[in-house]
């Protein structure tokens, strides 16, 4: 049988209850989930709450992410623990048996920690030391294939294990794509707080349909934000074999069947005619403009 994995963002706005009834829905219709969620603004909030906010940096590459010192890694494990305490306890009242996980459970994610961040500051590059970020590299796929064949609804928080067995914070886009490649899942939702991909921000009839493969790498050299990664993460997930990625609205009502019925913008392997994405570079909303944590 098929997976489905979703990503479900961190950023606020995203409906969790919406999702979870939805799950309840796209399961008994005889799907298989695998769910990631972010934590970027239940971080942002704790961190502002014991007096350690946010710090948001823009890579050399044109990436953006949060800035991790290990007390902000100690603030997005807590904050992403919460998210997933939350989404379990959903998902429990409504019958589903879902089982709450960070990447550092059983080598679930493993991660390959960065030495050190390349960041443009004020149009000056500066390294950035005692970062507690990594990539994501490894996923214990046999732990999740044996959960799903026992029925459970496995929920990952973005925390993956270092080379070294630390904690480290992984982008939820890329952890997502990484899932999905080591399932071979037919495909991948990114839930976020837009429609999809758009031309021009704040129109939402500008929504970008549809996008191929082979035009993906031109469409993120002109993205900025949030967006950017999540683009990123749809690539690798693409690369590792998934055959299609939507990046829909989390908003919405039903969001999983939105997206599962083609609403959002549709990224497919390979190629396809010239796609409206040819000619304009997508804008995106402030609240995905703004830098959320790897989520």
């Amino acid at each position: 049988m098929s997976i489905d994995v979703i990503k479900m963002g961190g950023a606020a706005g995203v409906s969790t209850q919406a999702l979870v009834a939805d799950v309840e829905a796209q399961l008994a219709a005889g799907r298989r989930l695998v769910l990631v969620h972010g934590g970027s603004d239940e971080t942002n909030r704790l961190g502002q709450a014991v007096g350690h906010p946010p710090e948001f940096v823009t890579t050399a590459s044109g990436h953006t992410s949060r800035r991790t010192d290990r007390r902000t890694l100690e603030l997005f494990m807590m904050a992403t623990a919460l998210v997933n305490r939350r989404l379990v306890e959903g998902l429990a009242a409504r019958g589903v048996l879902a089982l709450g996980l960070s990447g550092i459970d059983g080598r679930l994610l493993e991660a390959r920690r960065k030495p050190h961040l390349r960041v443009v500051d004020n149009g000056r590059v500066r390294i950035l030391r005692d970062e507690w970020t990594g990539t994501p590299t490894k996923v214990n796929a046999a732990l999740l294939h044996t959960l799903l064949d026992a029925g459970y609804t496995p929920v990952i928080a973005p925390v993956g294990l270092g080379q070294g067995g630390e904690a480290l914070n992984v982008d939820g886009d890329r952890a997502a794509a990484r899932v999905a490649g080591a399932l071979g899942a037919q495909s991948l939702t990114l839930l976020t707080n837009v429609p999809g991909v758009l031309r021009s921000f704040p129109d939402e009839s500008s929504l970008v349909s549809h996008v191929p493969e082979s035009e993906l790498a031109a469409l993120m050299e002109r993205t900025e934000g949030r967006m950017k990664k999540k683009l990123l993460g749809a690539q690798e997930a693409l690369a590792a074999g998934t055959q299609r990625v939507m990046i829909a609205d989390g908003r919405v009502e039903a969001p999983l069947a939105a997206a599962f019925a083609g609403r959002g913008t549709l990224i497919t392997a390979g190629s396809g005619a010239p796609s409206e994405t040819a000619s304009e570079a997508p804008s995106e909303s402030p609240a995905e403009t703004r830098p959320e944590a790897s989520r």
